[in-house]
């Protein structure tokens, strides 16, 4: 890959490409559940401590001011030490959709080297990017040349305009569909609503027979 520089070590994917996926590795009756915004000391434990009781895995799209926030590397340590995936979602929430390249790839390095610094290893994978409102500009080819496979803007509940519970499970029943990749927030706000759906909606798939998957092109994982 051209445009990385010899420095960064790369996200991981499997042979990415710029279309944003936005389907699981197994077809059928699964989901792969992605959240954004994170970590947060206020939900991603919680939904963590859920997570691993039901044994689901998961990809968090982790903001590197996040993770420099107190607890925040903690929380990071636990994900990936849980068996989850990490995605890169920027250092901050700025809409880089106009940036140019240049801008875009420094701070996804920043961000890469930030997670990493946190979890006190220079290889670990993140495998995945998605940008900030979806709003994706030059940051798809850029996250390619970074090995990062760009992470589908699909299936949303709208966790950003209400935290009802009820209208935030609906949406989520709705919203995941087989053999697709689901969105949901675990930070950048009050998320509780967030929670208490996916607790629903999870519990009533797993009882229903359905699985839980990465997204394509997670590639190679720390055990």
């Amino acid at each position: 890959m051209t445009g990385r520089g010899p420095e960064v070590v790369p996200g991981g994917a499997i042979d990415p490409v710029t279309t944003p996926v936005d389907h699981a590795e197994d077809s059928g009756e699964v989901s792969a559940l992605t959240f954004d915004d994170g970590p947060s000391p206020n939900t991603t434990p919680a939904l963590l401590d859920f997570l691993a009781e039901h044994d689901v895995k998961a990809v968090f799209c982790v903001i590197g001011r996040n993770v420099t926030a107190p607890g925040g590397a903690a929380i990071l340590q636990r994900i990936v030490a849980e068996g989850h995936v990490l995605g890169n979602h920027s250092t901050s929430f700025a809409d880089m959709g106009s940036w140019p390249a240049s801008e875009v790839r420094a701070d996804l390095i920043a961000n890469l080297a930030i997670i990493r610094e946190a979890l006190g290893d220079v290889n670990q994978p993140v495998p995945f990017w998605r940008a900030p409102n979806g709003s994706w500009g030059a940051t798809q080819r850029v996250a390619v040349e970074l090995g990062m496979q760009p992470l589908a803007v699909v299936n949303t509940i709208d966790d950003w305009a209400t935290q009802d519970v009820a209208t935030l499970t609906s949406n989520l029943r709705a919203a995941m569909r087989p053999g697709e990749v689901v969105l949901l927030h675990d930070g950048g706000g009050d998320r509780a609503g967030t929670l208490a759906a996916v607790e629903t909606v999870v519990m009533e798939r797993l009882a229903d027979g359905w699985g839980f998957a990465f997204p394509k092109g997670a590639g190679h994982r720390h055990p």
